[in-house]
């Protein structure tokens, strides 16, 4: 293998890790906030609010 391609290939290594990394975080996320009762979510907004309109 080339330089290029021991470069090519430990970038798309960690690239991959990382990716697959994120996406377990997320997935693992979403099952406890599904739990979570709506009157006791943090969110930015209350229910029904444009987002958009911060006036």
């Amino acid at each position: 293998m080339t330089h290029l391609g021991y470069l090519i290939a430990g970038w798309g290594i960690a690239l991959g890790t990382f990716a697959v990394y994120a996406l377990s975080v997320v997935r693992r996320g979403r099952d406890p906030a599904r739990r979570v009762p709506a009157e006791r979510s943090r969110w930015l907004t209350a229910p029904g609010a444009d987002a958009g309109n911060r006036g």
